[in-house]
């Protein structure tokens, strides 16, 4: 039972349905399913909301992250290093792009990339840094960019999270390049898998255009090994009218997340800082229960019975799942990032949702964080 879901995809669809079903009679029409006019309108379009010049689609947001770092020269006998408090693809990019990933700790207040942590890991085989801009709100990019400079080390920024927010007026990938995910839950998401690269440097863009198109723009002329990663024209049709909505939306999951903050004032909860001279977008909102983890799981099992979707961004970090573990690192070795991931709660937040059911979700936080552990977990 869920009557307030983590995310509405209903709620968005409705606003577009019309919209969507139009575009996609056309593109049938036309039978420009996959690149086509309504793809490069989208490229065009979103390219001018995020204030780079050039933007680039493919099939998902993985493949657009290990499409950017392929394309500034990452590859193999290098390292990148990422935060270890990200979803796992982010790791995976560098894997499949043959370096290898190098972890760093978080800031406790943000869980953005800590910075100085970053610098203290550069040597002479890291390729890129790779910050993450997690939860809605830039990581502090500048600050890597002028420790960087004349160094030789890209930056290629993780902007799954983040359609639409801003650094100092700036959002991501206008110095350099960045990725992003178009996943139907993201701020702007398509009705499946879809992705893109935006960058400021035409060069990086037709990098990532000829890799996305088995390795060249033109048909059978392949002019390096490249894959089959491209963004079709259903998607295309319904980014391009969720985009029409992005900001508005945005700024209703703004004023969603400003109620949130005055709704859990006096709760036992940590709620989310946001970085000086961010414009934050609320991809997620996401609190800490203080205390041991099993109070966390306890409280969000009750809000989940109760018909509350919550749910955890991420439960464990990179370096301690299955498939990183060969990268060495152990229990402890982030310290601030295995604290976040074992008290983090992801609340419901969407344009859509209403002051009604936000004090509903805080109503029932309230009494889950009142309640004893032996009732919690359903004894006594």
């Amino acid at each position: 039972m869920t009557t307030i879901p983590l995310v509405d995809l209903k709620a968005a669809h409705a606003e577009v349905a019309e919209e969507v079903e139009t575009g996609f009679k056309r593109v049938i029409a036309d039978t420009a399913f996959v690149g086509g006019a309504e793809v490069a309108a989208f490229e065009e379009e979103y390219a001018s909301f995020s204030g780079v010049p050039h933007c680039v689609g493919v099939a998902n947001g993985t493949d657009a992250l290990e499409l950017a770092l392929r394309a500034v020269g990452v590859g193999a006998n290098s390292e990148v290093i990422l935060p270890a408090n990200t979803f796992v693809a982010t790791a995976e990019a560098v894997a499949r792009a043959g370096a290898q990933p190098v972890l760093v700790d978080c800031d406790p207040d943000t869980y953005l990339m800590d910075v100085e942590a970053t610098l203290a890991e550069v040597t002479s085989r890291t390729a890129a840094v790779l910050p993450v801009h997690l939860y809605g709100q830039l990581a502090p990019v500048e600050r890597l960019h002028d420790a960087l400079v004349g160094s030789g080390v890209r930056i290629v920024e993780d902007a799954a999270q983040c359609q639409g927010a801003t650094r100092h007026g700036a959002a991501a990938g206008v110095g350099g390049i960045a990725a992003t995910s178009f996943y139907p839950g993201k701020n702007l998401g398509a009705y499946g898998d879809a992705g893109a690269v935006v960058t400021a440097d035409a060069e990086l863009a037709d990098v990532v255009r000829k890799l996305s198109n088995h390795g060249g723009v033109r048909k059978y002329e392949h002019e390096v090994v490249g894959f089959n990663s491209r963004l079709d024209g259903l998607q295309a049709v319904v980014l391009r009218a969720k985009l029409d909505r992005l900001a508005a939306w945005n700024a209703a999951r703004r004023a969603a997340a400003a109620r949130y903050d005055e709704l859990l004032d006096g709760l036992d909860v940590v709620r989310p800082v946001t970085l000086d001279g961010n414009e934050h977008v609320w991809h997620l909102y996401v609190v800490r229960i203080p205390g041991e983890p099993a109070r966390r799981d306890r409280v969000l099992a009750r809000l989940n019975a109760a018909g509350i979707g919550a749910g955890i961004h991420y439960p464990v970090p990179v370096h301690l799942t299955a498939a990183f573990a060969h990268l060495g690192y152990g229990a402890g070795s982030f310290p601030h990032a295995e604290a976040a991931a074992a008290q983090i709660l992801s609340l419901p937040l969407y344009p859509q949702i209403t002051p009604a059911q936000q004090e509903a979700v805080v109503r029932e936080l309230a009494i889950a964080l009142a309640e004893p552990s032996s009732k919690l977990s359903g004894r006594g």
